[in-house]
């Protein structure tokens, strides 16, 4: 019989995590475009920020605690490298193109983490 296919029971962290994510890129290159204009409300891209840094710390506690183990924990760890970008950010500044080259560091391993959050294999 072949291996079940289910997803860890941090995948919502993941994908919270991911979520916040998206929408303050998308945010940030609709502010850098003009779509929108934020200079009234700056606080809003800072506070998804901080929502993004949060839910990336919530997801990475699976390693701690998430179940199955093994699947958790690869899926932790292959979110772990967002930290370095995410912690940078507000060090670098935001004006130029360093601020969303940084910011879009992060993505692949905010993906990769969520990827491997929803594809575990169930061995018996």
């Amino acid at each position: 019989m072949a291996p079940r296919r289910r997803r860890t029971d941090a995948a919502p962290l993941f994908a919270a995590a991911a979520v916040a994510y998206t929408a303050n890129c998308a945010l940030g290159t609709a502010v850098a475009t003009r779509v929108i204009d934020t200079s009234g409300y700056r606080w809003l891209h800072h506070a998804m920020y901080i929502a993004t840094c949060v839910t990336s710390a919530a997801a990475f506690s699976a390693v701690l605690w998430g179940r199955p183990k093994h699947a958790s924990r690869r899926a932790a760890l292959a979110l772990a490298p967002a930290a370095a970008p995410l912690a940078a950010i507000p060090y670098l500044g935001s004006h130029g193109r360093r601020h969303p080259l940084v910011a879009l560091a992060a993505a692949p391993f905010i993906v990769a983490g969520l990827i491997c959050s929803r594809l575990t294999t169930d061995r018996k």
